[in-house]
């Protein structure tokens, strides 16, 4: 069986506000710039790089907030595997955002979770091994 080469190219979500959420992926992804946007049904913009990018939508009531709970049926968080976690944590964290889910240290991975000022949840892997056994190993 051939494996093909897949990788999540966008993921598509409405916020609060726009520019907040610009600010929180430009605070963890220095490197991601508007792509695009427009104006046409909704403001958006695609923000990110060559290869993959974030779909933000602002949303037309702007005073909801999301309902985390891994009980319920949705999208709990969005992974982002990264080369340097602790660089992501210490911009968030020195910009005024919080942890989400306390950070986990494990023997091949370090897993870091923040949320959005919508409570949107996104965890930031890096993986200290290059093995896929050990990269997608479950025990700690």
């Amino acid at each position: 069986m051939r494996t093909q080469n897949i990788y999540l190219e966008h993921a598509n979500i409405t916020v609060n506000d726009l520019q907040e959420a610009v600010k929180f992926f430009q605070t963890a992804f220095p490197h991601f710039k508007i792509r695009g946007g427009g104006n046409d049904m909704r403001e958006w913009i695609h923000l990110g790089d060559d290869d993959t990018y974030l779909a933000i939508n602002q949303a037309k009531q702007s005073d909801l907030k999301a309902d985390k709970n891994y009980d319920k049926i949705g999208i709990n968080h969005i992974g982002f595997v990264v080369q340097n976690v602790e660089e992501i944590a210490s911009n968030l964290l020195s910009n005024g955002y919080k942890r989400d889910y306390p950070k986990e240290v494990e023997q091949f991975r370090i897993r870091d979770y923040f949320a959005d000022a919508d409570g949107n949840q996104y965890e930031f892997v890096q993986y200290l091994s290059d093995k896929p056994e050990e990269k997608n190993s479950y025990n700690s």
